[in-house]
């Protein structure tokens, strides 16, 4: 199983649905709550490009974006083959 990373806040919608999509998936993932933790918030922004906005989501180290983005894989039958990687 491919290692996920969720970087998320408590009061973010947008986090709900991408933890619950990857829940649904029964995909095991780490959530880095930038409220909780803030100097993580920094790290988020150096991995990602500069976003920072969250959620910011993580497959093996590759940025995949926010969760429109996450939606956008799972919609094109794209996610499943990142979370498991073929091997």
């Amino acid at each position: 199983m491919a290692k996920v990373e969720v970087y998320s806040s408590m009061l973010c919608g947008f986090c709900y649905r991408a933890k619950k999509l990857l829940e649904q998936k029964g995909v095991a993932f780490t959530e880095i709550d930038v409220m909780a933790h803030p100097s993580r918030r920094a790290e988020m922004v150096q991995r990602s490009g500069g976003r920072t906005s969250v959620p910011q989501i993580f497959i093996d180290d590759r940025h995949i974006g926010g969760c429109d983005e996450l939606y956008a894989l799972e919609s094109k039958d794209k996610l499943d083959g990142l979370l498991t990687p073929a091997g």
